[in-house]
Parts: structure tokens; sequence; C-alpha cells
């Protein structure tokens, strides 16, 4: 038995929906179609250089891996890939590089991050304008620009403080980067020199974006700039450091460009496979070994991501406010 359901005329012009049925007003649908104009290129561009690649890396990753005595083999192989990567020598030893490395830049990058933000925050006007801009400046020398700015600085003969260099009993830059417990320090302190102030104009617009009452409201209330900071500007730019953490770790772990080449510099001193990005890249481009450099890249994925989601639950990154 069917009944149909139609509305009930109220009073004078006030019409009462059946249940179930919600109405769309025209603003309402201008509203998603905007929202789905703004994600479109967002959205294109993760396929393209996100989902595409992803879902490439895992369909090969389960190729068979040729060998020596059969250089073209093809064809489904299962985990195989997977066991040769985790089976290999260099595998702990590269992710046990990487995070020594994680473990010392993270906390100095966030910290510093942070405070420099809160400091620029609180000095409004031209002062906090010109130290916004200096701290950005290092930022604009990524890449190759960086890594020589840092080769000059470690290299004994040339540095400004070959001094202390001297002092310590290095005398070549193959000494300074080779050294034992050297490199994570040296490779924590480039990471932090290139992003540290652009991260210091994204919490600080982080902080902008707090109201004025509510910082007013702090003050009126007996606030100092201590309290201010620590118990009103710190929670409500927790989403911002949780965003700030998360890309630096995903930056972190693909780390490849500043090891590779202070290899180069260091003339082969140091393991060309310190990082899972350049294990990868052995086993794509040395060992010939494409499901294994997929399977690489998979892993990576997703350690990547699942310190991402924990990172992303604990601050509380897409969680939405109510006021």
């Amino acid at each position: 038995m069917t009944t149909n359901t139609v509305p009930t005329r109220v009073g004078a012009g006030t019409t009462v929906r059946p249940p179930g049925r919600r109405a769309h007003p025209p603003m309402r649908r201008r509203e998603v179609a905007g929202a789905w104009t703004l994600m479109f290129p967002y959205i294109v561009l993760l396929l393209i250089g996100g989902i595409i690649p992803i879902g490439y890396a895992l369909w090969v990753s389960f190729q068979k891996s040729p060998t020596l005595l059969q250089p073209d083999l093809t064809g489904f192989g299962g985990l195989n890939a997977y066991a040769k990567a985790f089976t290999d020598f260099r595998f702990a030893q590269s992710f046990i590089d990487i995070f020594s490395v994680l473990i010392i830049w993270l906390p100095i990058m966030i910290i510093a991050v942070v405070g420099l933000a809160l400091l620029v925050h609180a000095s409004p006007g031209r002062f906090g304008a010109i130290m916004r801009f200096i701290y950005y400046i290092p930022g604009a020398l990524g890449g190759v620009a960086n890594l020589m700015l840092w080769v000059y600085l470690l290299n004994p003969s040339q540095s400004p403080i070959s001094g202390f260099l001297h002092a310590l009993g290095l005398t070549t830059i193959k000494q300074v980067v080779a050294t034992d417990g050297d490199l994570p320090v040296i490779l924590s302190a480039m990471l932090l020199l290139q992003g540290l102030g652009q991260w210091v104009v994204t919490v600080n617009g982080g902080l902008n974006s707090i109201p004025d009452e509510i910082l007013e409201a702090a003050s009126l209330d007996g606030a100092n700039a201590w309290q201010l900071a620590w118990r009103v500007k710190l929670p409500m730019i927790r989403q911002w450091i949780g965003y700030a953490a998360l890309l630096n770790l995903a930056y972190g772990f693909q780390l490849f460009l500043e090891p590779y080449l202070l290899n180069q510099v260091a003339s082969g001193a140091l393991p060309s496979e310190y990082t899972p990005t350049q294990l990868g890249y052995w086993f794509a481009f040395v060992g010939h070994d494409f499901p294994a450099a997929a399977a690489m890249s998979v892993i990576i994925v997703i350690i990547t991501l699942a310190i991402g989601l924990v990172v992303v639950f604990r601050s509380g990154l897409f969680s939405v406010e109510e006021h």
C-alpha cells in the first residue's frame, strides 16, 4: 500500500513540508557550486601528482622483480617486491637514519616556528613586519642554493667559522660531513634554515586570525603577555601547529636532495642509500628493479600517512569548532 504525502498548508501562506525532504535554497546551491569550482583545480593536481602516481606505484609493486638470469621477467609477483625491500640490509638503517634527522629537526622546527611567530605577533607595526621579512629571507634559498650556502659554511678552508672547525680537528669538508653523528645535525640545520621563515609567516597568519575581542577580553581579565601567549593564543592556533608539523613530517620523509648532493661534495664518503628515498632510487636506477623501488615508495607513503593521522587527530587539524 502506497501513501502519497502532500504538503499541509497551515495558516496563510505557510507550508509544512513532509519529513525527509530538505529544501536547497538558491544561495546554498551557489555556495556548493562555488566550493566545487574552487576545489576543481586542486582535485586535478591531486589526481595528476598524487593519486594516479600512488596507484601506478602500487600496481608496479605487485609485478615480478627481474633477476640476473631473467632480466625481462614480467607478470604478477605478489608481495615479492615488498619482501625484497624489507629484507634488504639497508632498509632498516635507512629508516633509522631518517628518524635520527626527524627527532632532532622536527621538535626544534616547531618550537622555533611557534616562538618566533608569537614574538612577531606580539610586535605589531613596522618592527614586526621587518622581522617577519628577515625570518623569511632564508626560505628563498631553496634546494641547490641552500646546499651551496652550507657547502661554503662547512668547508674549513673558506668558512667564516673555520677557526671553530679547525679547533675540532676538522680540516676538510669530507671530515666535517662524514664524521660519525655529524650528518643528522647538519641535515637538521639545513632543513631548519630553509623552512623556518615561511612557516613563521604561515603560523603568524593563524595568529592574525584570532579575533581582537578575545585578546582584549583576556587583557582586561589581567592576563600578561606570557599568559596571553600560553593560555589564549597557543590553544587557538593548535590546528596551525598541527598543519606545520604534518607538512614538515611529510617533507622530512622525502629527504633526498640534501644527502645526495652532500655525498657528491664529500667524494662518496657518505652512504649512497642514507634515506629511504635514496634506497628507492638505488633500486630503480642502479639495481634496475622498479617493482622494489615502487614497493619502497608505497611503504614510505603508508608510514607517512600513519604518522600523519596521529598528528591530525592529536592536533584536531580538521575539527570544526562550534561557536
